[in-house]
């Protein structure tokens, strides 16, 4: 095995536990939802918003926040996404307005 997968791997084990994935649903300038998972909502935010993030998320910059789901195994976390993003609109709204994002201070 390659060195570089190896050290990914070596990470994976030695980050920041099973359970530390979130999955997250922001809500771009147009209106549309985006639903992503990461180990750190607010560093991933900040890359979408200074259009290193997701390819959908560059031209609808800026991005909100709307929900998040927290202690995760990045397994769940992907599982959680598909489900997320195979609902309808309404049901995502409703999923928004059930749970709120919990409202993290990003260190300036």
């Amino acid at each position: 095995m390659s060195p570089k997968y190896l050290r990914m791997l070596d990470g994976m084990k030695t980050a920041q536990g099973d359970s530390a994935w979130s999955v997250y649903i922001v809500r771009c300038e147009d209106d549309s939802f985006y639903t992503g998972i990461s180990k750190d909502v607010p560093a991933r935010l900040a890359k979408h918003n200074s259009g290193r993030g997701a390819a959908y998320t560059r031209s609808r910059r800026p991005v909100r926040l709307l929900y998040s789901q927290d202690g995760l195994s990045r397994s769940q976390a992907l599982v959680r996404e598909a489900q997320i993003k195979s609902l309808p609109r309404k049901t995502k709204e409703q999923l928004v307005l059930s749970r709120p994002a919990k409202k993290k201070r990003v260190k300036a």
